[in-house]
This record gives C-alpha cells, structure tokens and sequence, in this order.
C-alpha cells in the first residue's frame, strides 16, 4: 500500500530548505526510497512550509528514513527551522488519477457499433488530433467522431490498457487494439482477419479534466499487412 509522510515546518528560509531537498536528492542516489516529493508553501501563511513525501510503502518509507544522509538533512532543516518540523503518517486509502481516468474514459467509450458517442463529457470542442497517419490533423469533436466512425465501420474492436503514466498535465498511454475486420477500411473490402496493433497516445488534459490536444504513435503499417493491403515489396 502507497504511503505518504507529510512534513511540517515553519520558516522564512524556503531557498535555503530547497537547498537541503537539493542536497538531499544528490546524496541518497542509488539508496533513497522515495518515489515522489513536493515541497509546498502556505498561501495564507508564507513561513508553514509542508513537503509531501510519497513511498511505495511505510517498510520503505523506514529504511528511507534510516539512512544517515536522511538523518544529516533532518538535523540541518531543525537548524533553519522556527521550530520542531512535525511528522504525519498515512497510509493511501484511494488514489485516482483524474486525467489518466478521463484518458481511460476514450479508450472505453470508441469500440462500438454505428455513430460515435458524443465525447462532450471528455473531449473539449476544439480538440486537436495529430496522427502521423492522418494527411491533416482532425479538429473539433465532429471530425473526432467521423474519424471513430472509420475505425466503428471496419472493425469489431477492443482496446487492452497496457500502461498508464501522468505527469502534469499529460497522459501517456500504451495500449493494444483488438479487432474483426467486418467491413470497409481505407478502401480494403472487409476479409474477417483478427487483427492486434500496438500503439501510444499520449493527451494533454485542461484543468477541468477533459482532454484538449493528443498524440498518436501506432503499427499502422502491421495493420496493413495483417489486412493483405501491401505487397511484400513494401515491407
């Protein structure tokens, strides 16, 4: 189970602590623990300092603690620090990821069968699409939709989740594309060939969680020959 620390301090000298966070990073390369940590300062009182450590577990975040380079950064935050920096502990009970989760929500929503869905509830209505595959980037949700009904129109699909990552305000995704070719594709009359591609999206999500611009990268060429669209002179 995921577990953070919060540490709480208070002082004036906020560089001179990022220096020790710096120092601290440095010194236990190869030894640390930690997966995440933020430092953040109190808008309605500028000296609480609060720094937000994540582990991958409490027996992790104790062997963290036990090395003496952490030790060393402790007794040096005491030192530029009003008072004693305060320590709590929990464990992580729900973690969602709300990006990835609207990301996710895509891959969900575009198998199916007929007119797309509407996606107002995921994509804003000027998003953008850059797929190498595609003459022109797609615009708007309207040519979204048209582009989903391409894929709905020539294959019965699933899309497997294989990996998720998010940082900020960008999600990548590495997934698997699971389909029958039933009917028309890009010109290519339907053949019944089971077909699997693999491909990485990666969105880029507004602050109220829905996804304004994305980037595709997937074996569109391994599609084709799975198809019986190219000769073995374009492979």
């Amino acid at each position: 189970m995921t577990f953070v620390q919060l540490i709480e301090c208070r002082t004036s000298r906020l560089d001179e602590m990022n220096r020790l966070m710096d120092r601290w990073v440095e010194q236990t390369k190869g030894k640390r623990t930690a997966s995440h940590s933020v430092v953040a300062k109190d808008r309605a009182d500028s000296s609480h300092i609060v720094e937000i450590v994540e582990f991958p577990s409490y027996e992790e975040a104790m062997r963290n603690s036990g090395l003496p380079e952490t030790d060393r950064i402790f007794q040096d935050m005491v030192a530029i620090c009003e008072e004693t920096p305060t320590f709590t502990d929990l464990d992580v009970v729900r973690d969602e990821q709300l990006y990835a989760a609207t990301a996710r929500r895509f891959f969900e929503l575009a198998p199916g069968q007929g007119d797309a869905p509407p996606f107002n509830d995921v994509f804003i209505e000027d998003y953008h699409d850059h797929d190498p595959a595609n003459v022109q980037d797609v615009i708007g949700l309207d040519a979204l939709r048209r582009e989903v009904e391409v894929w709905r129109g020539g294959f019965d699909f699933s899309f497997t989740i294989e990996d998720q990552i998010a940082q900020g305000d960008r999600v990548c995704t590495r997934w698997t594309f699971h389909g029958r070719h039933k009917g028309d594709f890009l010109g290519i009359p339907p053949t019944g060939q089971d077909v699997t591609m693999t491909g990485t999206t990666i969105h880029r999500c507004t602050p109220d969680g829905k996804i304004a611009e994305g980037w595709w990268q997937y074996d569109r060429l391994g599609l084709m020959q799975q198809l019986g669209a190219l000769e073995p002179t374009e492979l």
